[in-house]
């Protein structure tokens, strides 16, 4: 059965930081996700907007929402960052296929969460937690987001909200080169992750963004922390 498709329109294409957009969408009747899981958005070309071709993006909207909300980082010359930066604005409308992807949490195991990302890495996770956590979730969860720089960070307000509310959601921002003026911590999420938490033996881990990044986090929590390979999850993208 093929995944269906939908006609998205922009509510609004907001600049959150640097080369980081982040696009609400009317949500069309009938579209239903889980919290984690990814569409497929049609990018036409500029100059040719016949040229069409499918992009991947998690949802960072909770399936509760009555809106969905994509976060997209701008690459050079890209097709879809050419679209979003230039063309795409309030009205705007798209056809998009949805949903796909089994970055799903794991609710039955009783192990405590670890959720480790970089950049716009974070969206499936916003999902999850905006979704779990007022539906009562009370293990702890630690949410570790590593960035470039300052000039990179968003949704810190977003995540300084949720920690508030619910006093089992911790989250820890790894900026690998800040600036004199940053007072946090300094490096790569894993190493913030070691400097953290002591005992990884009740712990399940997802990881999402680059693939040189899930990669490496993949071997440290294997070979290092020692959570067994169940326990690993990952989604890496370009």
């Amino acid at each position: 059965m093929p995944t269906p498709s939908f006609t998205f329109e922009c509510i609004r294409n907001d600049v959150l930081a640097d080369d980081i957009h982040e696009l609400e969408f009317t949500k069309p009747e009938g579209l239903t996700f889980k919290e984690g899981q990814f569409l497929l958005l049609d990018a036409p070309l500029i100059d040719n907007p016949e040229d069409v071709q499918p992009r991947a993006y998690s949802i960072a909207s909770s399936p509760n929402d009555d809106t969905l909300l994509l976060v997209i980082k701008l690459v050079p010359d890209g097709r879809c960052s050419n679209w979003v930066e230039k063309v795409v604005k309030k009205g705007t409308s798209t056809r998009v296929q949805c949903p796909f992807g089994k970055f799903l949490l794991d609710p039955d195991t009783k192990k405590e969460y670890i959720m480790m990302c970089t950049s716009t890495g974070i969206a499936p996770f916003r999902s999850q937690l905006r979704t779990i956590l007022p539906a009562g979730e009370t293990r702890k969860i630690d949410l570790f987001f590593g960035v470039h720089n300052e000039k990179e960070l968003f949704w810190e307000d977003d995540l300084k909200e949720l920690s508030d509310q619910y006093p089992n959601f911790s989250y820890h921002i790894s900026i690998g080169e800040p600036s004199d003026a940053w007072e946090g911590f300094e490096g790569y999420v894993q190493e913030q992750a070691s400097s953290i938490i002591d005992d990884f033996s009740n712990k399940q881990i997802y990881i999402c963004g680059a693939p040189v990044m899930t990669k490496s986090v993949k071997e440290i929590a294997l070979n290092e922390w020692g959570i067994p390979k169940e326990d690993v999850h990952m989604e890496g993208f370009i």
